[in-house]
């Protein structure tokens, strides 16, 4: 069904493709403008619609700069709100979007502010930063990031890939040589070698150079309401797991645990989804229903953000509710390719403070 959809989309992807080929095209030859800061921007992106891990690169390079006063600009998709936004101790899920306040409450020593207008955003976090990241930026042509780290997923990048609307491509695969960095992410702790050579010889000679392969690494369970008394023993195969995701793909996240129960009762809602107190009744009744002493309920750090929100923290009181971290993980010869590159960047072009 979804083959015969795809030929059915397949002249408006031409369309589409063309669009975004022209206007690419207006940028690089410079009829259309792009703005330049004098402090360093580092872009987080990709080619597709969808999770290809950029969270995960983000506090990767929070962490790599522990000196620097660095602040994350992001649109803050799914928020309520309209404009440039600074996170504080007001800000919620539905005011700055649920990665912003995953930033914001993970890294207190961070700026963390939102706009759909990045030129706009970036203008006013310059003058008190050293460094400014761009969460999810990489069609956003009008400002120009000194440093561009494209992300492809793993186990899509083996696979064909279509523009809108018939696949999930925002611009044709080519966009991937604006990129000065090259990360595949959630790939395999052992890469098969051919599956490794199919994945880079889908890039021309000098982005292979620049490319390198992460895994996710997930970390320890950490209580969704903090200062409850709650403590996640081992899961055991024994274990009735209720998982709660709202994310663009969650096998990973479903491989991982299946390492340990195969006992996995997935709620499974789209992308940033908003859930409604009937979601959390339904998952509530779901979780007082299984006969099982040994059960929890895990879901996502982004996850974890809405639900704090409103009054679904309030339905979610007294049960078993853990959300599970992760950290992107890379060979040691890899992070040396990774690293080197970026840090390089950044002190080649941070301003005398």
């Amino acid at each position: 069904m979804i083959k015969y959809l795809r030929y059915l989309l397949f002249p408006f992807s031409i369309l589409y493709g063309i669009v975004v080929f022209v206007r690419n095209k207006l940028y690089d030859i410079g009829v259309f403008k792009a703005t330049g800061f004098d402090i360093p921007v580092i872009c987080v992106g990709n080619l597709v619609v969808g999770g290809s891990g950029k969270s995960p690169v983000t506090e990767y390079l929070v962490r790599l700069f522990p000196d620097l006063k660095i602040a994350i600009l992001s649109r803050g998709y799914g928020r309520k709100t309209k404009g440039f936004i600074l996170a504080d101790d007001q800000a919620t899920a539905e005011t700055i979007g649920d990665e912003p306040m995953q930033f914001y409450k993970k890294f207190p020593q961070v700026t963390v502010a939102v706009c759909e207008d990045r030129v706009l955003g970036a203008g006013r976090l310059q003058q008190d930063h050293d460094l400014i990241i761009l969460d999810d930026a990489y069609q956003h042509r009008s400002i120009s990031a000194g440093f561009n780290i494209l992300l492809f997923e793993f186990e899509k990048l083996l696979k064909p890939q279509f523009l809108l609307p018939a696949g999930n491509l925002r611009e044709s695969f080519s966009g991937y040589k604006r990129a000065q960095s090259i990360l595949i992410t959630k790939s395999p702790e052992s890469i098969k070698p051919d599956e490794a050579s199919k994945c880079l010889n889908k890039l021309e000679d000098h982005w292979q150079k620049e490319t390198v392969f992460s895994s996710l690494i997930y970390q320890n369970l950490v209580p969704l309401i903090s200062g409850e008394n709650r403590v996640c023993e081992s899961i055991t195969q024994g274990t009735t797991v209720f998982l709660l995701t709202g994310i663009a793909n969650p096998k990973p996240l479903l491989q991982y645990l299946g390492k340990y129960t195969a006992k996995i009762r997935h709620h499974d809602y789209p992308d940033h989804y908003r859930f409604t107190e009937q979601n959390i009744n339904d998952l509530v009744a779901a979780f007082n229903s299984e006969p099982t002493t040994e059960k929890i309920i895990i879901t996502t750090e982004k996850d974890a953000q809405r639900l704090l929100d409103g009054t679904l923290k309030e339905l979610l009181l007294n049960l078993p509710i853990f959300y599970l971290p992760v950290k992107i993980g890379l060979s040691a010869k890899d992070k040396i390719i990774f690293d080197q590159k970026i840090i390089a960047y950044v002190s080649s072009h941070t301003r005398n403070r």
